[in-house]
């Protein structure tokens, strides 16, 4: 999720808020990273696995935005027929379809794609499932308690590792509804709650993921939760597909992350080792 010009709206109101006391502009991140641990690599325990579940969806020049718009374009640079091979020239937008936020996207000076370590993208998974609730508000946001509810049947959250919110928001990938614009262009779906974010964040989690476009829920305008989040060192995935078919705890999530020099971010193959 990226917004031009949103960046000096958000930290002057976050200053305000007092999330970032006495600290403006360029230090904000700083002043979240220390606030909090940084998260450490951690290897997911598990050892074995039956089921590979892709969490991926597939990535067509329709798939749709944050900004209603298309962010891939497909040009054949050669044919079989014609060449004996085929090969396309893409131009995409890093922050298309199921995709990665590294946490430079939000974040002067943070870590690009290919900096992330690798022990931190493959890692345990937690899956939150509010589908109900955000079946009744489709501006929800994930809330502490709702984490804590989770802990009540699973046990602490994992640290170093990553938690994905199941809001069924990927069953309308290819409606209108994805998006679910209202009559001013806003976009109404589910998301993290700054709370959530912190809590996380005291935990040690390392990644956040979301079925939705966007971290923060549709409607924000602050987009408080990545600039919380990912200049913390954090990374996030959004758009991701098909958690109805990973258990709530047990999972191993694997990160097929770019390894591109300078990339904020970019469409990633998702897995899940259950």
């Amino acid at each position: 999720m990226c917004v031009p010009g949103c960046q000096e709206t958000v930290l002057r109101r976050l200053s305000r808020r007092g999330f970032f006391k006495g600290v403006g502009g360029v230090a904000a991140g700083a002043a979240v990273f220390s606030a909090f641990p940084p998260p450490r690599p951690a290897l997911a325990a598990a050892t074995s696995f039956t089921t590979v579940v892709d969490l991926t969806h597939p990535l067509g020049t329709d798939f749709p935005t944050c900004f209603g718009k298309p962010q891939l374009e497909l040009e054949s640079m050669a044919t079989f027929d014609k060449d004996g091979f085929n090969m396309n020239r893409w131009l995409v937008v890093e922050h298309t379809g199921t995709h990665l936020d590294a946490p430079i996207h939000f974040s002067k000076d943070g870590s690009d794609a290919s900096e992330i370590e690798v022990g931190q993208l493959v890692v345990p998974l937690a899956v939150v499932d509010i589908k109900d609730k955000a079946a009744s508000d489709p501006d929800y946001e994930v809330t502490p308690d709702d984490l804590k509810a989770w802990e009540a049947e699973n046990g602490d959250l994992p640290a170093g590792g990553c938690v994905a919110m199941n809001s069924g928001w990927a069953a309308y990938v290819n409606e209108d509804k994805f998006r679910n614009t209202d009559a001013d262009g806003g976009m109404h779906f589910p998301g993290f709650s700054l709370a959530a974010a912190q809590y996380m964040m005291e935990k040690g989690v390392v990644g956040m993921a979301v079925d939705t476009l966007s971290l923060d829920f549709g409607a924000s305008k602050d987009f408080a939760v990545h600039y919380a989040w990912l200049p913390s060192g954090r990374w996030g995935m959004e758009a991701v597909a098909g958690l109805d078919e990973v258990p709530a705890k047990g999972a191993t999530l694997v990160v097929g992350a770019p390894k591109i020099k300078g990339a904020t971010g970019g469409p990633s193959r998702l897995f899940a080792l259950v």
